[in-house]
């Protein structure tokens, strides 16, 4: 993550547990990781030797977009279209905002050349590729503007692959160690501004991506690691380190998938598929909606948004990804008073490095880690187990000088405003996202987790009325524990239009053909024996004539005609409404193949006894909003808890990676999991 890595440790024969947290190490990430291994190895007294798989998640690819890291990077486009990547979908996400501003293409004007060729839309050669100046263009940008990665974006190469393929030989002929990407490897797929900004992030970030990977690789060997290393894609499937070289895209919200997955899986171990996941961490804070015991879905996220809720003032991609909403809003975000002089937080987050100002590593700024510190709800010398101890002094210091003065306010109603802000801003942000898709999260549960979301959590469900709260074992590091719950899977789509009264049983197969052959390839090479593959198939689909589309999700038997029933029904679902007399096309054919589900829901058991340890640690003084002052509370061991053990707030629970904080009228109690189940006593919510 931004600013802690987290680490989790299963015992394949006993189910136990073992966590770890550590500061971030921006300049190299890969450091942490190694370091952390080998410390939380030390602890459990188990060697590298015995570690079968590896899995990994990461924001890398993320950051290196929003941040603007990645490579040079140049582009070959067909004539005439060098300026698609500006021109963008022609639509403002703000009408009445004279000041609008779009996210930057990662690839520049200068570095975009136009090649004379044309696929057709049913892809017929209407001009042949012009070779020479293939090889004239890649020599100018890589000896004149030093790029270290290429893509190739033709139009209507999902149709016709043939013109970008000669272009990548042309171009690797040249430059063999030049990074290439083409569009119809990347994401076949016809509207030409998505496939596009796809497929030149692929190639912006893969240099960066392959070095990291190489580092990880090394780092491991030169431990002794002779196990598997798995990567975490956005859409909730594991992939080789080759696989994730080729396609680094697909990583772009790799570790935030793995939390919400193992909320899907926690739901459904407590009988709860209904869930809302919600993640905050030191840097961002990220909700999924889980509905019948799976992880939402879908084939489109923005990066890099110049306005955090505005849809369309990003960079939009056209991968698979579980569907989440993501805000700048975790335990690093910058407190300050705008122009308005009202009291803004984030999404600017100090990170790992300064870090907050409690953290005493330099960092001057007020944070909401420093806002909770001065409201008591993080206990200083308990801080990840107490190995890292925090500065209250230093924590109100900086709320005193950039938000306490110039507000007018004392600095414990400084530190409650910033608490408070954040708490709103993400409720309103899982209002929106829920309204959006027609989810009612007042008759589900929330699954809070990550380093700063069970300090947060109850006053989240409160202003969105969810009357019951899930605490998981190891909430401070969830992401990484959902990691091992995963297969190898690869997920992709085709675009191929075709009316339905024109398809038989051999166009269904055929239209299927080419999805599913890369998939049983890529997973084939990353070691999955094909009869361990699994496939789920999906269709877009849409009245004749439609702009947009749904998507149909079909049974493992499907006959033509069948599709006709599926479309109408997933159609009135969404739309509560259907025209009449309407022809129906096929517009995009979706598959996703997985390798079987590791083993880890029957060996999962990270709740033993409680320890001797003493249940009630210390009392400390924190804020009560209720009283608008500060109250005696009890902090409790939650390794001490055991199951049936109720707590009425206000009070702390503290583990090593997390703090959850219960106010007035709450209360917790221990599932027979170890998870903490919390509600609000009746009426007061």
């Amino acid at each position: 993550g931004g600013t802690f890595t987290d680490f989790a440790l299963v015992d394949d024969q006993t189910g136990a547990l073992a966590v770890h947290k550590q500061l971030t190490t921006p300049a190299d990430p890969s450091l942490c990781v190694l370091s952390g291994l080998a410390t939380l190895l030390e602890r459990t007294s188990a060697k590298i030797g015995d570690l079968t798989t590896i899995a990994h998640g990461t924001t890398l690819v993320t950051n290196a977009v929003i941040e603007r890291k990645g490579a040079a990077t140049g582009m070959l486009v067909s004539q005439g279209f060098r300026d698609v990547l500006d021109i963008a979908m022609e639509r403002r996400y703000d009408l009445f905002d004279l000041r609008l501003r779009f996210a930057e293409p990662v690839v520049p004007p200068d570095l975009r050349a136009e090649i004379p060729e044309r696929i057709m839309f049913d892809g017929a050669i209407g001009a042949e590729l012009n070779e020479p100046t293939v090889g004239a263009a890649v020599t100018q940008l890589v000896e004149n503007h030093h790029i270290e990665a290429l893509a190739i974006c033709f139009l209507h190469a999902y149709a016709n692959p043939s013109h970008e393929e000669r272009a990548r030989e042309i171009a690797k002929a040249l430059y063999p160690d030049l990074r290439i990407t083409t569009s119809n490897e990347v994401l076949p797929f016809m509207r030409e501004y998505e496939r596009w900004t796809t497929t030149t992030i692929n190639a912006y970030v893969q240099p960066l991506t392959s070095r990291y990977l190489d580092n990880l690789e090394s780092g491991l060997a030169e431990m002794g690691f002779r196990g598997h290393l798995l990567v975490m894609t956005s859409s909730g499937g594991m992939a080789t380190p080759e696989l994730a070289r080729r396609f680094p895209v697909r990583l772009v919200e790799s570790g935030p998938a793995a939390g919400a997955l193992m909320a899907a899986f926690l739901g459904r171990q407590a009988g709860e598929p209904d869930l809302l996941s919600f993640d905050m961490g030191g840097t961002t804070a990220k909700g999924a909606l889980i509905r019948g015991g799976r992880a939402l879905r879908r084939y489109e996220i923005e990066v890099a948004r110049e306005h955090e809720f505005k849809q369309g003032s990003g960079l939009p991609l056209r991968i698979p990804v579980i569907d989440m909403i993501e805000i700048g809003a975790g335990g690093g975000s910058i407190a300050a008073v705008d122009e308005r002089n009202l009291l803004a937080v984030g999404p600017r987050s100090a990170g790992a490095d300064p870090g907050p100002a409690c953290y005493g590593r330099g960092g001057d700024q007020p944070t909401l880690t420093d806002a909770n510190v001065s409201l008591g709800y993080l206990v200083p010398d308990a801080f990840l187990g107490g190995e890292m101890s925090l500065d209250p002094g230093a924590a109100n210091t900086a709320l005193a000088g950039a938000v306490a003065e110039n507000l007018g306010v004392d600095v414990s109603r400084a530190a409650w405003g910033v608490h408070e802000v954040i708490n709103e801003d993400v409720a309103r942000a899982f209002r929106v996202h829920a309204s959006e898709i027609g989810f009612d999260y007042r008759r589900c549960t929330m699954v809070a987790f990550g380093g700063s979301g069970p300090a947060h959590a109850m006053r989240v469900a409160r202003k969105l009325r969810i009357p019951k709260v899930i605490f998981p074992v190891g909430a401070g590091v969830m992401s990484a524990i959902g990691l091992l719950t995963v297969p190898i899977s690869f997920a992709t789509l085709r675009s191929g239009r075709l009316r339905l009264d024109n398809l038989d049983e051999s166009g269904l197969v055929a239209g299927f053909a080419p999805v599913e052959d890369q998939a049983r390839a890529l997973l084939e090479e990353a070691g999955v024996s094909l009869d361990g593959i699994t496939m789920e198939r999906r269709l877009d689909m849409r009245f004749y004539g439609q702009g947009h589309e749904v998507e149909v999700s079909l049974p493992e038997e499907v006959t033509p005609a069948m599709l006709g029933d599926l479309f109408l029904a997933a159609y009135a679902e969404t739309f509560a409404t259907m025209p009449l007399d309407a022809g129906i096309e096929i517009v995009n054919w979706k598959i996703e193949a997985s390798g079987p589900t590791p083993d880890f829901e029957s060996r999962y058991r990270p709740y033993t006894a409680p320890t001797n340890r003493e249940m009630l640690i210390r009392h400390v003084r924190i804020f009560d909003p209720n009283t608008q002052d500060f109250v005696e509370c009890p902090v409790y061991d939650r390794y001490a808890l055991a199951t049936g053990v109720v707590i009425d707030g206000p009070a702390l629970i503290q583990e090593d990676e997390a703090t959850t904080v219960l106010g007035s009228g709450e209360r917790i109690g221990v599932d027979s999991f170890g998870n903490l189940v919390a509600s609000f006593v009746q009426g007061d919510n």
